[in-house]
């Protein structure tokens, strides 16, 4: 298996379930003692700020490199390494990517497409009260599922030799 390939898979998996478990930690914490207002304002405002290159080279870059990697790892010297790769490209394809465009996204675009400021206060709250805690628990979901796809490649990288 091309050791470099496995490398930077290992650490580019090991930036999003930073980025998700960060979000989990720190980020839907704060918000969440925000007034309904300034609760979707911010979240409309991260939203829009996180489709950048840095973050999609990153999250969509995983798709073909996990792909590429199983595909590589198939015929390794060391089969069991392959089981922890293909764990971790199913992991990341079905626990994040999947969820991300099944469960995230369309919730993104739904508050997207809010008008907050002609919006009462009642409407705010009942549109919060549906969205945050289906967000949240997609993020879970994509926090436990990427943090796993990342230990199951660290332990990949250990029977390569590559760390």
């Amino acid at each position: 298996m091309n050791s470099i390939l496995l490398v930077i898979t290992t650490l580019f998996t090991g930036l999003m379930a930073g980025l998700f478990y960060s979000w989990s930690i720190s980020v839907t914490p704060g918000l969440a003692k925000l007034g309904d207002e300034k609760y979707l304002s911010a979240f409309q405002s991260m939203n829009r700020a996180i489709i950048n290159p840095s973050f999609l080279i990153v999250f969509m870059g995983l798709v073909i490199l996990l792909i590429l990697l199983s595909y590589f790892s198939y015929n390794s010297p060391t089969p069991v390494q392959f089981w922890y790769v293909l764990s971790a490209t199913v992991l990341y394809l079905a626990g994040v990517m999947l969820v991300t465009f099944l469960g995230n996204i369309p919730l993104n675009n739904t508050l997207e497409a809010l008008k907050i400021e002609t919006m009462s206060a009642e409407q705010m709250a009942s549109f919060r009260l549906a969205f945050e805690s289906k967000w949240n628990t997609f993020n879970t979901i994509r926090t436990i599922c990427s943090s796993l796809s990342f230990l199951s490649l660290v332990i990949a990288c250990t029977y390569n030799g590559s760390i």
